[in-house]
């Protein structure tokens, strides 16, 4: 999707401003559409509090439903019906399009048990991490509780959202992350 610039976002329809950041957060263009509301903004951080502000004041089976909407990582069947672009090329920068039969069994194995425990999808920025990153993730997730890792996968959409917006939207300030670890970490969590 072309970038927008601020400004432009601010002075847009609402209808146009959801079709600009309605992919943010996956499968949730609702976000979008009431954080049109907190309008103007004076940056693009503000723009994404408002939008994070969104999430944070969600009930939580909301927050389960926006968890819920993203795909399993590296799953043949999801790819074959049609990722997201967006989620497409955030597995391809990990390596995820690129599994050997034995890795996509491994990966196979870490979604079911990771769903089985918590009953969602395990969410991570794929573009911090490396397919043996990940598959270390999943291992040192699954050992929390549903509480904490429904706060991680919703920092983690935070983390993948804060990635899309800064590639959205042009602004004279920026969010400063990264699709590497090493920048993208400097992001705090909430």
């Amino acid at each position: 999707m072309p970038s927008k610039t601020l400004s432009d976002l601010n002075a847009c329809s609402r209808d146009d401003f959801v079709a600009a950041l309605g992919n943010v957060f996956e499968y949730a263009p609702w976000i979008a559409e009431l954080a049109a509301l907190a309008r103007p903004f004076d940056g693009v951080r503000k723009l994404f509090d408002a939008m994070k502000d969104v999430v944070d004041q969600t009930t939580p089976e909301q927050k389960l439903a926006l968890i819920r909407a993203h795909p399993d990582l590296a799953n043949k069947t999801q790819r074959a019906a049609g990722l997201t672009a967006e989620s497409s090329a955030e597995q391809m920068s990990a390596g995820l399009d690129r599994l050997s039969d034995a890795e996509f069994d491994a990966f196979e194995r870490a979604n079911s048990a990771y769903r089985t425990r918590f009953g969602f999808p395990y969410i991570v920025c794929a573009r911090r991490h490396t397919k043996d990153s990940i598959l270390r993730d999943f291992e040192r997730r699954l050992t929390n509780d549903a509480a904490i890792e429904i706060q991680n996968s919703i920092g983690e959409i935070f983390r993948i959202a804060a990635l899309r917006v800064e590639e959205l939207v042009m602004s004279d300030d920026r969010l400063g992350v990264h699709g590497r670890l090493s920048a993208c970490a400097r992001y705090p969590q909430r």
